[in-house]
């Protein structure tokens, strides 16, 4: 596989940002799907190639991973604060598209992620089922933006969080909720959740797969062993290859 890092200017963000991006090799020349994985709250851009192995599950597939640092504004445009979400949809997709072959298309393009970024990849498929086809989140923080944040909280992170998606974000354009009861079913992506039964966000998870089971809405859901860590990730984000290159049409 061959690696780099991109920094880039985001408008969206109105600063330099980065992401890492492992490329296929000998794979023919393109286009290639693009996989957005997507890093949790205490990390960065980094942090999926440090601490697991996607650079060899991926070393046999013609796939591109873009991972890129989303600070820790859970991939929302902030009410006070960064527009992580633009800069992602808007900006960071664009430059992919015009650096490398890509497939520029809805059926060519999935997110993943773990915790923040599993909230925040499930969100941007159902927030923008014309971008992304698919999207798995491991140990999801699936209810963060369905429940309120006060701002005179004596809870830290309502302070720092209500700051991102308001003190009442229920309903509204970040609450996964929300944003799978509203979204067509004709335009519905790939979906997988799973999460470690020894997870402190195993609750919040198991109520988005009762909501989505509600809805009707066909999706994926597991419950393995494990944490909050990355020993789980890393075993279980070979499971999210898998079922995103299923739904991307990729074989190896």
């Amino acid at each position: 596989m061959a690696f780099c890092e991109l920094r880039f200017f985001s408008k969206a963000l109105e600063k330099a940002t980065r992401a890492n991006i492992v490329l296929p090799e000998n794979k023919g020349s393109g286009p290639f799907p693009v996989l957005y994985l997507l890093h949790g709250l205490s990390d960065d851009q980094s942090g999926w190639m440090r601490w697991t192995s996607i650079e060899r599950y991926v070393r046999e597939l013609p796939l591109i991973v873009v991972m890129p640092d989303g600070g820790r504004g859970f991939y929302c445009d902030a009410e006070q604060g960064f527009a992580y979400e633009s800069a992602l949809v808007r900006d960071l997709i664009g430059y992919v598209d015009d650096m490398f072959p890509t497939k520029r298309s809805r059926e060519g393009r999935v997110a993943a992620g773990l915790s923040m970024g599993g909230y925040g990849a499930a969100k941007l498929a159902l927030k923008f089922p014309d971008l992304f086809c698919g999207a798995v989140s491991h140990s999801g923080a699936m209810c963060f933006a369905h429940r309120t944040m006060p701002a005179d909280s004596e809870n830290s992170f309502h302070r720092e969080f209500g700051r991102v998606v308001g003190e009442n974000p229920i309903g509204g354009p970040n609450d996964l909720f929300a944003l799978a009861e509203h979204l067509d079913p004709a335009h519905r992506p790939a979906l997988r959740v799973d999460c470690g039964t020894e997870d402190f966000l195993l609750d919040d998870n198991r109520a988005f797969h009762a909501h989505l089971e509600h809805l009707g809405f066909p999706h994926e859901y597991h419950e393995f062993p494990g944490a909050h860590n990355w020993q789980y990730w890393d075993e279980h984000v070979q499971g999210a290859i898998n079922f995103l290159c299923s739904a991307l049409g990729v074989h190896s």
